[in-house]
């Protein structure tokens, strides 16, 4: 029983959620260790080529590869094949399709810190702080600055570690991701900084 290549997508959900470049190594230790087990490697050879084809929507080539290497699909996808002599072949459905909730690689690189603008956009002014120790700091800002960053601009004008700092805005605990343009901040506010010292260790 032999039946055409279908052409729809096999949909299938990862147990994690994996990057373009882990589904890329999965596959290629896949293709690198299955030959080992059983078949003929000339067999996996024109498979591989057949679930990148149909991946890239070329049925027409995936399927003529398929036929020139006399693979026979009962089910008409590549999960399971065999080949004239009566081999089977059982492809994992990873190699076939992505899955649906693969991330894309510039969503890993998001979590980074945001990369900082160029000289030429910065437009600076003196952004007020109050510690809550009752001293007043002014630091030299623009709107794309992170909170992140301003931490250590403190930081380095007053000594005060970036972790022990709580930055707050009308009322709103700021992330060191967040950007001040986020905040609405305008020209003469003040942006509250609570100061978590730990205590010096008792001898």
């Amino acid at each position: 029983r032999n039946e055409p290549l279908k052409k729809e997508r096999l949909k299938w959900k990862s147990d994690y959620p994996m990057t373009d470049g882990q589904l890329r190594s999965k596959r290629d230790e896949f293709w690198d260790t299955a030959p080992a087990f059983e078949g003929r490697k000339e067999i996996w050879d024109a498979l591989k080529a057949a679930a990148y084809a149909a991946e890239a929507n070329d049925h027409e080539l995936a399927q003529a590869i398929l036929d020139g290497a006399s693979i026979t699909l009962p089910h008409g996808t590549l999960c399971e094949c065999y080949d004239e002599l009566g081999n089977r072949y059982q492809l994992p459905i990873y190699c076939l399709s992505p899955p649906v909730n693969l991330l894309l690689e510039h969503m890993e690189e998001e979590s980074l810190e945001p990369p900082e603008p160029p000289p030429s956009v910065r437009r600076e002014f003196p952004l007020k702080v109050r510690l809550s120790t009752g001293k007043d700091v002014r630091l030299s800002a623009s709107l794309p600055d992170t909170v992140g960053q301003l931490k250590r601009q403190l930081h380095a004008q007053e000594g005060i570690e970036p972790s022990w700092q709580r930055w707050f805005f009308s009322g709103k605990l700021l992330t060191d991701r967040t950007r001040l343009q986020e905040t609405k901040i305008q020209k003469d506010f003040v942006i509250q900084v609570i100061i978590n010292q730990p205590p010096p260790p008792q001898d």
